[in-house]
């Protein structure tokens, strides 16, 4: 039997970082039974495209079917060595170096289980993108939003080799339920696959602690597709009543370790999958009644464009070329941004101003500015991804100063921030700008804004992470659904003054 060992998430930063990099996140004992056990049959193949150091097979062998194969697959050479002198070959089980991506298997499957690498889109090769759209068009038709991580690909490629009545289990972070290609990926799942039951963490549940990530375990059987879905969501961690629910056909859920719920496909995947059955729709009122949101400004090179108040005027860089500006929301503590606060960041040696070039010549500026600005050509920022993109180089992105302010991710603290001293914010932050300029309408839109049932609502509309975290789009932020009685409290709900502009969702 393989050791369980290897499960245990290292404590060595590198470490770590080598594995974030592979996007390996071992998965424990009492997620893998349950996985293992939905997809067990007789005389079937069990076949794991990201196999890692076993945790699966583990499973596999704990269980009394002791006749299943196991078909483990790896592009790590790291782990295929592990494997080499487990003699393995006794428990029915086979371990094969091969790239699941660019070499996967041609035959077909009963059952598959995985836990496939983590690897965000900006870690992901020109060529390997290249290849994972073509995964894409290949078994959806058409191309998905090249934001998607790899895991996303994987999911893809798996079920294209999934048998008629097979099943899949798989465990993937929430992005894939909440990323900006999401809704058009599982519609097409949804029309293709029976989406069986998906399992869902509370805080203190995760499987994986104390890694910045929202797990959750998707059960997909290759049969006619149905209109509703089990949605389960554990609440205690290490728990034997998620194994003995998979067991019991999921009818044995008189548990108080878990919740679970009969949802419509539909409605589960406009709210998303990782989120809790509700009806955005029912609500009146949205952010977008009453204003936009654009992100924040994103310079492209901070260490640059992003100056202290002793290094601007170190360089003779004019006023008029400055703008206060703030880029992290640990420099709030509170809900107003002031000018002390800016002073004090200051003080502590911080950026507080941004250089804001238009696009004239760069004859035009002084001969601070020009020296300065072929500074920044001389340390190759032209060259930069981003920056790039701009003509010239060094004109910055334009930003109309928001009346308030929102955390781009926050982190069990998001709230609004009124933005009183006018200052710019890069994009760890959101702009939100009020339809109406009135001081009082800001101030009572700040208010309904920070109330904690219109903060709840946040869940509703962001990418949810580990410990809490949110992250929330500009488009999706407009969505915020906002209770009527909280508007009305507040003042907003008044005859002829009420803002409401409609929005397709």
């Amino acid at each position: 039997m393989i050791d369980n060992q290897h499960q245990e998430l290292p404590t060595n930063r590198s470490e770590r970082e080598r594995l974030r990099d592979r996007g390996q996140f071992w998965t424990p004992d009492w997620i893998a039974s349950a996985m293992v056990q939905y997809v067990l049959a007789n005389n079937v193949k069990i076949f794991d495209p990201a196999v890692g150091k076993g945790a699966f097979f583990n499973a596999l062998r704990n269980t009394l079917c002791k006749e299943n194969l196991f078909y483990g697959i790896d592009n790590d050479k790291s782990i295929i060595n592990y494997w080499k002198p487990l003699n393995v070959e006794v428990y029915n089980c086979k371990i094969e170096y091969r790239d699941f991506i660019f070499n996967s298997p041609t035959e077909t499957f009963g059952a598959i289980v995985a836990n496939p690498p983590y690897i965000r889109h900006h870690r992901l090769s020109y060529e390997l993108k290249g290849a994972l759209q073509k995964i894409c068009i290949k078994h959806l038709g058409y191309k998905i939003d090249a934001r998607a991580g790899l895991h996303i690909y994987f999911l893809i490629q798996a079920l294209g080799l999934l048998q008629k009545n097979g099943k899949l289990a798989f465990i993937m972070p929430s992005d894939t339920c909440e990323g900006v290609f999401a809704k058009k990926l599982w519609a097409w799942i949804a029309k293709n696959f029976m989406i069986e039951a998906v399992i869902t963490f509370a805080h203190d549940a995760t499987p994986f602690p104390g890694v910045d990530v929202n797990p959750i375990v998707f059960f997909i059987k290759n049969t006619n597709p149905k209109n509703n879905f089990l949605w389960i969501k554990v609440l205690k961690p290490q728990i034997n009543e998620l194994l003995t629910l998979v067991k019991s056909n999921f009818t044995n859920n008189c548990t108080n370790a878990i919740e679970v719920y009969q949802r419509e496909i539909e409605e589960g995947i406009a709210t998303g999958l990782t989120r809790i059955p509700t009806n955005v729709g029912i609500y009146k009122y949205h952010l977008h009644c009453f204003a936009k949101v654009k992100r924040g400004i994103a310079t492209g090179a901070n260490d640059f464009f992003f100056l202290t108040a002793n290094k601007a005027k170190l360089l003779k860089l004019p006023d008029d070329l400055l703008h206060t500006a703030i880029s992290r929301t640990r420099n709030i503590q509170g809900f107003e941004l002031t000018s002390d606060i800016v002073n004090e960041i200051d003080k502590k040696g911080n950026p507080t101003l941004l250089f804001h070039l238009d696009g004239r010549d760069i004859s035009t500026f002084s001969e601070s500015v020009r020296q300065y600005v072929n500074y920044g050509e001389q340390i190759g920022l032209p060259r930069r991804a981003l920056i790039k993109t701009r003509n010239p180089w060094y004109k910055m992105e334009k930003r109309d100063v928001p009346k308030i302010l929102f955390a781009y991710l926050g982190r069990r603290s998001s709230r609004f921030i009124n933005n009183k001293v006018g200052a710019l914010p890069l994009n760890g932050f959101l702009c939100v700008y009020p339809y109406l300029d009135d001081e009082q309408f800001v101030i009572s839109l700040l208010n309904v804004l920070n109330h904690p049932e219109t903060l709840k609502n946040l869940s509703l509309i962001g990418k949810s992470y580990g410990s809490g975290a949110l992250k929330v789009e500009p488009r999706n932020l407009e969505k915020l659904p906002i209770p009527e009685d909280i508007v009305e409290e507040f003042g907003l709900k008044q005859e002829n003054d009420v803002i409401y502009k409609p929005m397709l969702f």
